[in-house]
């Protein structure tokens, strides 16, 4: 029998993060505490998509998300724009002495070879961010009994993924951080709160709706389930977790500038993604870049370089609106004390 959210015990999802931070035991932690444990496998080769599936199985043998982006076919930029858009990024001080060089087609990887070892392990969840994935592969999805989700940041797009076939909509709020789901990069996103945008799916479409976006305590769970959700997805709330894969000076920076904020910016990927303020942003703030996923190609080893030197002014903080209230611990326990909270939160609902 496929998977449903209302088999969770404990309505809680580890978000999808790529670049590393869901690790299996991560994933497996969360699962095997009653959640759903996910992974990010927006850029990860089929043979990385492989061995954490098989490492997460090993680990637990309840329900794993794996999580894609559904990439678009993006133009060659012109030469001008490259050109301008490397002579940006030389403005950094840590990107002076590299050698940028535009990228080359392929500008993403193979969204079916990359699916293959999921028809494999047939994880419980198949998740999708950016858009709808084809119709071949919602269809051979459901025939391997995978149960399908997809983002949406309004209505529009929360119908969109109804009329396709999908078993259950993200709602992901403007508090959210990482990347901006919607299906048109760009489109006017109507930046709507993650309670409003679920209230609104949740009254309008016959499916599941997951809440995600600036949701940090068992307390903001119970307060999304009020709101409609049938579960809660929460990312930055795992970012500082002892099983994160998170860099260190992300994690530090985390816990450490809770006054930083969050702000949106093209500049690391070419897509409007939130994370903590730092330098780049600071400096590459309106200044011209390439589109997704191009410009993430060209900022990857300036990227790397920042992780490398422990330079958390110059990595992308993915974060969302609330980070401060990040709590650093194992998994395991974050998910029994969010529990409680959840359980406080829904018995106070219930006897005021």
């Amino acid at each position: 029998m496929a998977f449903a959210l209302n088999q969770l015990r404990v309505p809680i999802i580890q978000a999808p993060m790529a670049g590393g931070v869901n690790t299996p035991a991560l994933a497996a932690a969360v699962t095997n505490a009653g959640g759903l444990g996910s992974f990010g496998f927006a850029y990860s080769s089929p043979q990385k998509i492989s061995d954490d599936l098989g490492a997460a199985k090993q680990l637990t043998a309840g329900p794993i998300n794996a999580n894609f982006f559904v990439f678009h076919p993006v133009a060659t930029p012109s030469v001008e724009l490259q050109h301008h858009s490397i002579a940006a990024l030389k403005r950094l001080p840590i990107a002076q002495d590299l050698k940028l060089l535009p990228p080359e087609p392929p500008y993403f990887p193979d969204i079916h070879a990359m699916l293959e070892p999921v028809w494999l392990h047939r994880p419980a969840v198949l998740t999708f961010h950016f858009g709808l994935p084809a119709p071949e592969v919602l269809e051979r999805a459901r025939l391997a009994g995978i149960c399908v989700g997809v983002s949406a940041t309004c209505l529009a797009e929360g119908h969109a993924i109804e009329a396709a076939g999908a078993d259950f909509v993200i709602a992901q709020g403007i508090e959210a951080g990482g990347h901006r789901g919607t299906f048109e990069p760009d489109m006017l996103d109507e930046d709507l709160p993650t309670l409003t945008l679920v209230r609104q799916l949740s009254a309008a479409l016959r499916i599941p709706v997951v809440a995600a976006g600036g949701l940090m305590t068992g307390g903001d769970v119970s307060l999304a389930m009020a709101a409609g959700a049938a579960a809660a997805q929460m990312g930055t709330a795992f970012l500082v977790c002892d099983e994160s894969g998170a860099t260190p000076a992300h994690k530090h920076f985390l816990l450490t500038k809770p006054t930083r904020g969050t702000v949106f910016t093209h500049a690391f990927s070419g897509r409007r993604a939130q994370g903590l303020r730092n330098e780049f942003i600071e400096v590459m703030h309106g200044q011209p870049h390439l589109p997704f996923p191009l410009q993430n190609t060209l900022t990857s080893h300036l990227r790397q370089m920042a992780v490398q030197h422990n330079d958390g002014e110059h990595q992308s903080l993915w974060a969302g609106r609330a980070y401060a209230q990040a709590r650093p611990m194992g998994a395991q326990r974050l998910m029994a004390v969010l529990e409680q909270e959840y359980l406080k939160g829904a018995s106070i609902r219930e006897n005021p």
